[in-house]
């Protein structure tokens, strides 16, 4: 049996914080079906949609590769995009992590339905806003009752435009960017159609979230199935919480297909401020708690460290 590694432990603070900064913007990638959450016991409750069967995790030996499981919750925040602001609302993303200790690198495991899950953002104004006058008191009211109508809502999601790059274990626990993280913005309206985006997977927006300031760190043990055991359970949880993370210096480019033949895509553009350069836009996510999982002493599995994790996930379900 080979030593035991503890390695992953030096970095899960790090991945952790990491993890609530890549789903500010939240929403799964293009064309997938948002997977049904999964109830688990215990300490295993937040990891209800952890990838712990991909055969990438599942390889894990323990040693040379040590897998974890990542979730990150936000009640709410705000974005900026162009001269339009609106807040987000509860954000959720969950994905696992292989560890690569000789390399001191990590990859990104999502779910097969994707990582990201959340709900809806209202762009203030709608799709008309831009066009209402504030300064002929019928035609402005007026204008506000078409604004406010059904056919003129507009909301957004965020979906992945890529995979996410750069990723620094230093910034994560301190301070600047931790990851590159590839996004297009989903906009839904019934006069839109159904390929309206800001960004696309060829031009994407690209965010590289930092800490606005620093998470409050905390540890615990637990066995297999969930149970709390502060006395040498297999597995081990570290939780970061109280921060709030953003980025102010991406940009952000026009909108495309939006529409009947993208006829409404200069409409969005103008309502929004689009393209807008590096610096006009800002992204907030309040109160972030965020949660990494894995065992204990990965090296007393080797070399299936990687079953065992699915197995104890596994044994958690209700």
């Amino acid at each position: 049996m080979r030593p035991v590694s503890k390695t992953w432990i030096k970095g899960a603070g790090a991945v952790a914080a990491s993890a609530a900064l890549v789903m500010p913007l939240t929403a799964t990638p293009a064309g997938a079906a948002t997977a049904a959450a999964t109830q688990l016991n215990g300490a295993w409750a937040p990891f209800d949609r952890c990838p712990v069967d991909n055969p990438a995790m599942l390889a894990t030996d323990g040693d040379t590769d040590i897998a974890l499981c990542v979730t990150s919750t936000s009640p709410n925040g705000t974005i900026k995009l162009g001269n339009t602001t609106a807040t987000t609302g509860s954000t959720n993303m969950q994905f696992g992590v292989i560890q690569h200790p000789a390399q001191g690198t990590y990859t990104v495991v999502p779910p097969a339905a994707g990582s990201l899950v959340s709900g809806k953002t209202t762009i203030p104004g709608g799709l008309l806003g831009i066009m209402c006058p504030s300064n002929i008191p019928v035609v402005s009211a007026v204008c506000g009752q078409i604004t406010d109508a059904t056919l003129n809502k507009v909301t957004a999601t965020v979906e992945s435009a890529g995979a996410p790059t750069e990723f620094s274990l230093v910034a994560g626990i301190s301070s600047g960017p931790i990851v590159k993280l590839p996004v297009r913005i989903r906009l839904e309206n019934p006069l839109l159609g159904s390929n309206c985006y800001i960004g696309s997977n060829s031009n994407p927006v690209l965010l590289r979230p930092g800490n606005l300031n620093a998470p409050t760190m905390g540890v615990s043990l637990f066995d297999g199935d969930g149970t709390a055991n502060p006395d040498g359970g297999s597995m081990i949880q570290i939780g970061l919480s109280g921060a709030a993370q953003g980025d102010n210096q991406f940009s952000v480019p026009k909108a495309s297909g939006c529409g009947l033949g993208g006829l409404l895509s200069w409409a969005i553009d103008l309502k929004v401020g689009l393209p807008a350069a590096a610096g006009s836009n800002n992204l907030v996510l309040n109160d972030t708690k965020t949660y990494t999982a894995g065992l204990t002493a990965p090296g007393m599995s080797v070399p299936d460290a990687g079953k065992e994790l699915a197995r104890n996930w596994h044994s958690a379900v209700k």
